[in-house]
């Protein structure tokens, strides 16, 4: 297993399926924090709470006015179905074809198994992470972590005039 990109380096840019027929970039998410959630598969027990998780931690999040958006290796048609049963209110992206091309540009895919890393990514505003953690595949990592993250890089943007 590598290492995830660092904080400091610039976030790849891609483009991935939110459903069939719509699209989403990061570039598109410019101008705000973006939270990467790596994770390996719909309907995994963990996956589900984790992703239930940053559905209900939602209001935090957008108390920085972050963008949260789930990434794994499942298709568009997988995750609509996952998102509608769990009600999720972010977008999950398929990293599907080439399977986990923009999870491998992340250090976040697992050759061995086909699937991504469970890793978590805060990119600033302009484009640059902030903060990464890769968590143990069987653990949630929880949203702890992510809010600490959002709440340093808040700080250094008010601290250099940006808020």
């Amino acid at each position: 297993m590598g290492q995830v990109l660092a904080p400091g380096v610039k976030a790849p840019d891609f483009t991935l399926h939110v459903t069939p027929d719509q699209t989403l970039s990061l570039d598109d998410l410019r101008g705000r924090p973006v939270v990467l959630a790596f994770y390996p598969a719909d309907w995994s027990p963990v996956c589900g709470d984790q992703m239930a998780l940053y559905n209900q931690v939602l209001p935090e999040f957008r108390k920085y006015d972050a963008a949260v958006v789930g990434i794994s290796v499942d298709s568009a048609w997988c995750h609509q179905a996952f998102a509608e049963t769990r009600h999720l209110h972010f977008p999950l992206l398929a990293d599907f074809e080439p399977k986990g091309a923009v999870a491998s540009q992340y250090g976040a895919y697992r050759n061995s198994e086909g699937v991504c890393e469970r890793a978590l990514f805060v990119v600033d505003r302009d484009g640059i992470i902030f903060w990464s953690y890769r968590s143990p595949i069987a653990v949630n990592p929880g949203a702890d972590g992510i809010l600490d993250a959002l709440d340093r890089l808040e700080n250094q943007e008010t601290s250099h005039g940006r808020a």
